[in-house]
């Protein structure tokens, strides 16, 4: 399932990370990778409001169809 069907509050493993270059370099940065825990915790104006590794990050929903979760 991708990212931006779930809902909020939603607690996964990282199953993949798709889309280009730019976005996937960008995801890597923010330690969104195989394997990691993200937690959606919620959707605010368009914003994905992520948190990975003990850290809260807005993406918006291109980025967030670019993370498959399982």
């Amino acid at each position: 399932m991708q990212l931006f069907k779930a809902k909020a509050g939603y607690t996964s493993q990282i199953k993949t990370v798709s889309g280009n270059d730019k976005i996937r370099n960008f995801l890597f940065s923010l330690g969104c990778s195989e394997g990691e825990d993200i937690t959606l915790i919620s959707i605010l104006a368009g914003n994905y409001i992520i948190n990975i590794k003990d850290s809260r990050y807005a993406i918006d929903k291109k980025m967030a169809k670019a993370i498959e979760v399982i």
